[in-house]
């Protein structure tokens, strides 16, 4: 009846200085009338010192009548690093899933952009923040 959801992509570890997280799986698409899309997983976080978070997976397509699924949300980066980027709404056969949030970064980076909004109808996801130094707030999605 429903897609199924995405996994979560893998956090880098604390000794991974440099490692990005992981992207969240795609979340799984609904064949039958009235079944919704599976979410997209959530990115990894960035490792500890120099890391990238993880991308959003993207939702899943729904059946008939049903909304498709919300993407993931973009992991947030390690201390030097960018927040990784939302995923994408799912394409709704009722209405659009909603896109993922975009990541955090800390110290010195930008924002991961949020996901855009699923057809028809959903929402856009927000952009993450900056890192308190320098940086720039993702962008929000479409």
């Amino acid at each position: 009846t429903f897609g199924g959801n995405g996994g979560s992509g893998g956090n880098a570890g604390l000794l991974a200085l440099g490692a990005s997280g992981g992207a969240g799986g795609s979340g799984g698409s609904a064949l039958n009338v009235g079944g919704t899309g599976g979410v997209g997983g959530n990115g990894g976080s960035g490792g500890s010192l120099f890391g990238f978070g993880g991308a959003g997976g993207t939702g899943g397509s729904s059946g008939i009548g049903s909304s498709g699924g919300t993407g993931g949300d973009g992991g947030t980066a390690g201390v030097f690093g960018n927040g990784g980027d939302g995923g994408a709404g799912g394409f709704g056969a009722g209405t659009g899933g909603n896109g993922g949030v975009g990541g955090n970064a800390v110290l010195i980076g930008n924002g991961g952009n949020g996901g855009n909004g699923g057809k028809a109808g959903g929402t856009p996801g927000a952009g993450g923040t900056s890192g308190l130094i320098i940086g720039e707030n993702g962008l929000n999605g479409l």
